[in-house]
């Protein structure tokens, strides 16, 4: 199958390129190769993938609709994997019109893209900050996610009401699922386990936020790549094609447009202090702690209701950090000599 996917050479994008490269498909990558974070790290991912038959790469800013367009009708893509954003919930403070120009125009961009070349099915990143200030746990797609306390919520938020817009108008069976918490080698140097990884190696202190009271639910990079090639496996249903099937407990299907919406996590949130915890055994090192408030934008708790996930796919994210937090510090120190 011809597969394209956007942000390839980002964490997400390049472990999903990977294993597709794995399994035998052939693979179109776009990335823009911004400097949010260190490209010389793009570049290498992309290497590893160029080292693979049936990959290519073409370095693209989705706000680019014409060239966009060029490429798809090129491809002819049967899968589309749109991962590529402008990621960060506290940069987004910082530099809003950065989330708008490459989540919402270049979302916008692609369905139109999308629209042009139909293919099997579209599966659209999106994050758990999308349920903002929600203080019901777990969190449950069919929660209301009407209240983001970020702009790169909002955006992301906006994408997956645009892309049900565009599955309704025009056919392409879409999902869209919500990230928790992704981490594992090769990930992004603005994450917290990275940082404090560098800074406990280094001998800096670590700033833990809300006094050590956060919880994340962590997710293994290994889980969420299974996670969305199971979930590209299983596109939804047409409203008029439903009769006679199972009906899944909690299931996002739209009424009236083949589109999903689902989390990707594991249901099992961990205290900050926990992660800290095992990368302090993973490097043989005590970090130095300094305690901070809660910063704007950062909520207290992600927790992801993995019944929808594990009911379409029949599995879900399950690494504990015991074991994916090693796996990362092993990359890290080879990555990093």
């Amino acid at each position: 199958m011809r597969y394209l996917v956007t942000g390839d050479a980002g964490f997400i994008g390049f472990h999903v390129s990977r294993r597709l490269l794995s399994q035998g498909h052939e693979v179109l990558g776009i990335d823009a190769l911004t400097d949010y974070y260190d490209v010389d790290l793009k570049h290498r991912r992309l290497a590893i993938l160029g080292a693979e038959p049936g990959f290519r790469h073409e370095t693209l800013m989705l706000e680019d609709h014409a060239r966009l367009l060029k490429l798809f009708g090129e491809f002819r893509p049967d899968y589309v994997i749109h991962l590529a954003a402008q990621a960060g919930v506290r940069y987004s403070i910082e530099n809003p019109r950065a989330y708008i120009n490459a989540n919402v125009v270049g979302t916008f961009n692609l369905l139109e893209a999308c629209r042009a070349f139909p293919m099997r099915h579209l599966l659209l990143a999106s994050t758990s900050s999308a349920y903002g200030a929600n203080d019901k746990y777990p969190f449950e797609e069919t929660d209301p996610a009407v209240h983001p306390i970020t702009l790169y919520a909002a955006t992301k938020g906006s994408t997956e009401l645009m892309a049900h817009c565009y599955a309704h108008l025009f056919h392409n069976p879409t999902t869209a699922f919500r990230f928790f918490t992704v981490y594992g080698p090769w990930g992004r140097p603005d994450m917290a386990y990275f940082l404090f990884t560098r800074k406990i190696l280094t001998g800096q202190p670590i700033e833990i936020f809300n006094h050590g009271e956060s919880w994340r639910d962590f997710t293994f990079i290994d889980d969420l790549v299974t996670s969305i090639l199971l979930l590209a496996a299983a596109p939804p249903p047409p409203a008029d094609a439903r009769e006679g099937l199972k009906p899944i407990p909690g299931d996002t299907l739209s009424p009236v447009a083949p589109y999903r919406l689902v989390n990707i996590g594991g249901g099992q949130p961990a205290k900050l202090s926990e992660l800290v915890g095992e990368l302090e055994k993973a490097l043989g090192v005590e970090a130095v702690k300094v305690f901070k408030p809660l910063p704007p934008g950062d909520v207290v708790k992600t927790f992801a209701s993995a019944a929808l996930l594990e009911g379409v796919t029949g599995q879900k994210p399950s690494t504990p950090l015991s074991e994916g937090i090693p796996q990362f510090v092993r990359w890290y120190r080879t990555h990093y000599n």
